[in-house]
């Protein structure tokens, strides 16, 4: 791999896996990325014990895998994963390009995405998201998303054929590796540029949730696309090409 390939890092959310990057991989490929999505611990079958998920098991994961890439690395952060791409690139800044936020999470230090979504519900009921619809296990330590909620929630905007592949694919997740809360300091993380891409149909992450976290967490660059929550699945080519601009705009 050339020394200035930018690889991108793809860090899929709560239920979900590398499998949800599938679609956009190739066109983030033909743009020039190497492109590594891994499933995270704590969900699906590394859910292993749910006592032990959590947000530096996540961050650790990642940073040994990433032990034997060398160049620039573009972190990319869908929903949840946006609090692990958080997280880590406070750890390993120095690697790190920049961080794109896809319906993410960006979350300002020491704040959970519950506590955003608690401050906000009574305006915006809607901003509720998924959290209704869960079903969880006895001890409330893991979760499932039931297939009816994956269809109206998830993938409203694209195909039956790709929501029936899509929907045996969605996990179980660890509470522990999903109410994730990152600590970031402004000479590591704040430091870095950052790429929020806004889903302007979303009902999982509700766009006056998304923008409130771009107002709590400012200075990012916002693309916005008429999509659901799963942007990468339904408009994949725009994705990519606004990965690759951004990328491009911060590669010394």
């Amino acid at each position: 791999m050339p020394e200035s390939q930018v690889t991108a890092v793809l860090i899929h959310g709560a239920w979900a896996g590398g499998w949800v990057w599938d679609t956009i991989t190739p066109f983030l490929e033909a743009q020039g990325f190497r492109v590594l999505a891994p499933d995270l611990p704590g969900c699906g079958n590394r859910l292993g014990n749910p006592e032990e998920a959590s947000l530096d098991r996540c961050v650790a994961d990642l940073e040994q895998k990433l032990e034997t890439i060398t160049g620039p690395l573009l972190l990319v952060g869908h929903s949840g994963g946006g609090a692990v791409a958080t997280q880590l690139a406070e750890s390993i800044s120095d690697r790190v390009i920049g961080i794109a936020y896809l319906a993410g999470m960006m979350l300002p230090s020491g704040i959970g995405f519950g506590d955003v979504v608690a401050s906000m519900v009574d305006e915006y009921p809607e901003a509720s998201g998924i959290g209704p619809f869960l079903n969880w296990e006895p001890d409330q330590k893991v979760s499932r998303v039931p297939p009816a909620a994956i269809r109206e929630i998830f993938l409203q905007d694209v195909s039956e054929e790709v929501v029936a592949e899509a929907i045996p694919l969605f996990n179980p997740q660890a509470e522990g590796s999903r109410t994730l809360i990152p600590t970031w300091s402004p000479e590591r993380f704040g430091r870095l540029p950052r790429l929020y891409v806004e889903a302007k149909k979303d009902r999982s992450v509700v766009l006056p949730v998304q923008r409130r976290m771009q107002q709590l967490v400012p200075g990012a660059e916002v693309v916005s696309l008429d999509t659901g929550h799963v942007p990468q699945v339904a408009a994949p080519e725009a994705v990519a090409s606004a990965l690759a601009a951004f990328a491009a705009s911060h590669l010394n």
